[in-house]
């Protein structure tokens, strides 16, 4: 195991100041060099957490040998073609999500990691949420039976990129994002539950997104505002088991409904983690003791602080002190059901998986 996993990191916009940042607390971390388009910001980030390197090509940044991982905080059409020049250079990759803009662009960096024999991790922040770690042990404990179905719940009353005061253009453009509040905030919801109803196969997908809601006719106009608000799914997956979707950047609606899991034996709310069953023949509603038990398992188990964050629990794969939750494997599931969505509200109807791979076109820019 190296004392230090020596990290480059390309795109040091809002997101990827965040990466930097976590990083540069790890002591099990080094930033060898950061690359953004914006040089003058690359050496801003770098000499503020004592960065020896900057650069305005990432191939510049790829060439450097004593790198051995690269993380990418690009916008998302162009998470395929970087993340594979990296793993092409020999490097080991994580990725902001979504894994690109398109499932056919997330397929191709899956098959790319495979063929080349390197590691690919995708953010997927919810996985490591104190509530989605101890329902996964409940799950895998028994507690819920047999699943049977899962609720995807991602909700903003208004708070669209860019239209609503923060955040750029770039979130609300097709050309950059490949779509909205789906692919943007969804898609941390839909790999959770994925991940706690096990990543079983994707039969059939049915969706529809909106646009309904006013906007400022100025930052809709500067904007070029072309994405969707609300994405509704209904999903089918393998072992009769069912997958429902409502996701958010802006509805008329009120907060509190959340993720949840359903089993023959009980049943969980994520927010805030509450159990659901019958015990001697009369309905029980249970809560947790979180902060107690995360005490607990960080005291008792060496390891545990590899599950603190996305970030931390790549850090801790690469070193080999865990085995790794195969993030890839999730957010590329994910990109097949958010496209389905988009190809089923578009066409009307119901698309099965085969549908989806047969007609998803690359979205990637690859001038970078």
């Amino acid at each position: 195991m190296a004392d230090k996993v020596k990290v480059g990191v390309i795109g040091v916009g809002q997101i990827g100041k965040r990466h930097v940042a976590g990083y540069a607390a790890m002591p099990n971390v080094e930033i060898v060099a950061v690359a953004d388009l914006n040089g003058a910001e690359a050496e801003r980030v770098a000499a503020e957490h004592g960065i020896a390197r900057s650069f305005t090509n990432f191939r510049d940044l790829l060439a450097l040998p004593e790198i051995q991982a690269v993380d990418v905080c690009l916008h998302n059409n162009f998470h395929a073609p970087v993340s594979i020049a990296a793993m092409q250079a020999g490097k080991e990759v994580f990725c902001e999500k979504p894994m690109a803009g398109t499932y056919i662009d997330a397929l191709h960096m899956y098959e790319a990691a495979q063929k080349l024999g390197r590691k690919l991790g995708i953010q997927m922040v919810t996985v490591f949420s104190q509530e989605c770690k101890t329902a996964r042990r409940l799950i895998d404990a028994g507690a819920l039976g047999r699943l049977y179905y899962g609720r995807a719940v991602a909700f903003r009353r208004r708070g669209r990129p860019y239209v609503d005061g923060y955040g750029t253009s770039n979130f609300v453009q097709k050309a950059t994002s490949s779509g909205g509040a789906l692919i943007d905030l969804g898609i941390y919801y839909i790999a959770q539950m994925l991940y706690l109803l096990g990543n079983t196969d994707v039969k059939t997908i049915s969706g529809r997104t909106y646009q309904e809601i006013g906007m400022y006719d100025e930052r809709r106009s500067n904007g070029r505002y072309d994405v969707e608000e609300l994405g509704l799914g209904l999903v089918r997956l393998a072992n009769d088991v069912t997958l429902d979707i409502e996701v958010s950047w802006a509805q008329n609606y009120a907060a509190g409904e959340s993720s949840k899991v359903l089993g023959s034996q009980g049943g969980l709310k994520l927010d805030p983690l509450s159990y659901y069953s019958t015990l001697g023949d009369v309905e029980m509603d249970s809560t947790f003791d979180l902060k107690s038990a995360d005490f607990r398992w960080h005291a008792t188990d060496p390891n545990y602080s590899a599950y603190d964050g996305p970030q931390e629990h790549w850090i801790a794969t690469l070193q080999g002190r865990v085995p790794g939750i195969d993030t890839a494997a999730l957010a590329l599931a994910t990109a097949l059901i958010s496209e389905g969505i988009y190809l089923s509200s578009q066409l009307g109807r119901e698309v099965s998986i085969d549908e989806v791979r047969e007609r998803s076109v690359s979205t990637s820019i690859t001038e970078v």
